[in-house]
């Protein structure tokens, strides 16, 4: 699946802590690789800091936001 990130949401992963940057890249990797679910409305994956809200459309998964409790 490929990943798509708004502007928005690049912004504010470029921003976060290093720590930070790599639970969200978990919560990526973690839904490119969930066949099964698909969310053609909105969709949303946590961790302990940090989440993403996410739509897919086909084999691309659209980022929408991301942000962190920290």
């Amino acid at each position: 699946m490929r990943v798509e990130l708004i502007q928005r949401a690049a912004n504010v992963l470029l921003d976060v802590p290093d720590e930070m940057h790599e639970e969200i890249m978990t919560l990526i990797d973690a839904i490119t690789e969930d066949t099964e679910t698909q969310a053609p409305d909105l969709a949303g994956a946590f961790g302990e800091w940090c989440w993403l809200v996410y739509t897919v459309h086909g084999d691309v998964i659209e980022v929408l936001d991301v942000g962190c409790a920290r």
